[in-house]
């Protein structure tokens, strides 16, 4: 059966029982056993096992084997059964959680986790990662100065379902120096990497944790790490942090207090902070009343910065940053690892923009991605979904090359609203996009029910001016059948080219998220293989970027190969036309 699509364009560690439970983490060693620690009531029904109503519902069912098995003991087999089969892929339009935890989630979780208890740095795993996918490879969290471990509580959900994630929690009366830190993460490095030696492993670090990361990188140039750096530290010679230090030492002990609130707002952008849970779709008073609501609830919390970084550990946390920049500054000839570095435009506490220019430059593979808008605490600021930042650079993997077909995960559902809401929201309000397709008996109808739904499914139509017709298409695709598009795209699109010291996260990097992979017979093999629905575009960039009196003509081959590619899998070869969008402007 062929069928057409036409496309009408119009002009988030409590440690006694007595106290709320805020948050939960998995503690483990570096190289041992783990240990659980957890202060959470759901931690004891969050094993799949029935309610109490299911129980008093159920009774005793007799085995195959003549002996009694419990309604019990088959409906949590089956939930095994399910959650087995789960973690070998994502869903399209996941649930990532993302904005579901906030700034203030940090400091009610930090505040138990700073209780002393007189031990070493250790790693910890956050329950609300929960269970990743098969085979995902190790990220390492290296946090910044505050050392709580807690930085990227905002991303936990959404990182646990693609990465297994221990976090390095550094106790606020630790001594250890920069050196013995190093060792302590190159140890677990190690191990890991003896364990699944052709897994990457990932290290995340966020500023203190950037110089944490780059030194382990340097000392362990055979082993395939993938360095994550937002705002690293490693320009603390020329931070406005260098006066501060004799300033806190000569400080009377009455007047720390006002420490922390002058740090809040050098290491963020507390409006930044109180938008992450912010629906951008409300409307603007609805927006500026939960804001104010945020505000108000944050702002108190900032006294909390006194007690996570105390005068005594400021002082040594900024000699520490100090040997830190140091020591990594030595070394960065030595790193051969990937490097995306994330640079924040408004960091008040380093100059993280001209630092991200002078790592490009020393750096031998270091990408970049600018945010203009946001400040030094990156990863707890609204605007960023570190997971979101991952697939759109095409920076996960499992192995030791990506592979864009089999390395590729979904879009979220937050990542739907945002790409189609936000990004091209627009376009998509301007053009009132309307898709038709040709059912069996050759009626048309509004929407896709002529387009088969089991793939594989190769989508062959040609470009309108500027290729605007390919985001209406993929958000129908998503909207009414839950089925991803695998475009594929123009190489110049994943090429270094594309790359600078201020690219910032664009639309390039949008189509990834959703599916670009380079035109390439290899990856039109392997997405037939894996019963993608596939779209492709013959005449290329050149019938997007057509010229005067070009206006609805073709650019394809004489001798389109995706025919035998196609018969090959069996694939259902669907094809499509655009009308209108050539006539919303005139080429001259």
């Amino acid at each position: 059966m062929t069928s057409s699509v036409t496309l009408w364009v119009s002009p988030y560690l409590a440690l006694n029982s007595h106290l709320r439970p805020r948050c939960r983490v998995q503690a483990s060693s570096s190289v041992g056993g783990d240990s659980t620690v957890s202060s959470s009531p759901e931690l004891a029904v969050s094993n799949g096992a029935p309610s109490v109503e299911d129980r008093e519902k159920l009774g005793p069912l007799t085995g195959g084997n003549g002996h009694a098995v419990s309604k019990i003991e088959v409906v949590e087999k089956k939930k095994k059964k399910v959650e087995k089969e789960a973690k070998k892929s994502l869903e399209v339009l996941w649930d990532d959680a993302y904005g579901t935890t906030s700034v203030k989630d940090y400091f009610e979780c930090a505040r138990d986790m700073i209780r002393p208890d007189g031990g070493p740095p250790r790693w910890f795993c956050p329950v609300e990662c929960g269970q990743p996918l098969n085979d995902s490879p190790l990220l390492l969290f290296l946090p910044g100065l505050d050392g709580t471990g807690l930085g990227l509580i905002l991303h936990h959900k959404a990182l646990g379902r693609a990465f297994e994630v221990r976090c390095l929690h550094i106790p606020v009366y630790d001594r250890t120096p920069f050196e013995g830190l190093v060792t302590f993460v190159e140890e677990t490095v190690k191990a890991e990497y003896a364990s699944s030696p052709s897994k990457p492993i990932y290290l995340v670090g966020d500023s203190f944790g950037g110089c944490l990361a780059l030194a382990v990188a340097a000392r362990n140039s055979t082993i395939d790490l993938v360095i994550l750096l937002a705002n690293p530290a490693t320009s603390f010679g020329r931070s406005q942090l260098q006066p501060l230090l004799p300033l806190l030492e000569a400080m009377p002990d009455g007047l720390h207090f006002t420490v922390p609130y002058l740090l809040s707002f050098v290491m963020g952008d507390p409006v930044k902070m109180a938008t992450v849970n912010i629906d951008n779709m409300l409307p603007p008073r609805v927006a500026l009343e939960q804001l104010s609501v945020n505000l108000t609830s944050l702002l108190p919390h900032l006294s909390g910065l006194a007690d996570i970084v105390p005068r005594e550990t400021l002082i040594w946390k900024l000699k520490l940053l100090k040997s830190a920049a140091s020591y990594t500054n030595s070394r960065l000839h030595a790193v051969k690892a990937e490097v995306l570095l994330l640079a924040s435009g408004k960091d008040n506490m380093l100059p993280s923009p001209d630092e991200a220019q002078r790592l490009t430059n020393s750096l031998k593979n270091c990408r970049v991605r600018y945010f203009k808008d946001n400040g030094h605490t990156l990863l707890l600021e609204d605007g960023i979904n570190l997971l979101t930042v991952i697939k759109g650079t095409h920076t996960y993997r499992r192995r030791r090359r990506h592979d864009y077909v089999l390395d590729f995960l979904p879009p979220s559902m937050s990542e739907y609203k945002i790409a189609f809401n936000q990004v091209v929201g627009l376009l998509r309000n301007a053009s009132s996009s309307v898709l038709f397709s040709t059912l069996e008996d050759g009626k048309i109808v509004r929407g896709l029910s002529g387009v088969p739904s089991e793939g594989p499914v190769l989508l062959v139509g040609y470009h309108m001016l500027m290729g605007l017709e390919l985001y209406p298409l993929v958000e129908e695709f998503l909207r009414e059948k839950n089925i991803i598009v695998r475009g594929i795209a123009h190489p110049v699109l994943f090429s270094e080219k594309m790359e600078n010291s201020s690219s910032e996260f664009n639309l390039n990097d949008w189509l990834k998220v959703f599916g670009a992979v380079p035109v390439s017979g290899s990856n039109l093999f392997k997405l037939l293989s894996t019963k993608s629905h596939v779209l492709l575009y013959p005449g290329g960039g050149r019938e997007a970027l057509h010229n005067k009196g070009e206006k609805y003509k073709l650019f394809w081959p004489d001798q389109p190969e995706f025919v035998k590619m196609a018969a090959r899998f069996g694939a259902t070869i669907v094809p499509f036309g655009t009308v209108g969008e050539d006539d919303i402007a005139n080429v001259n």
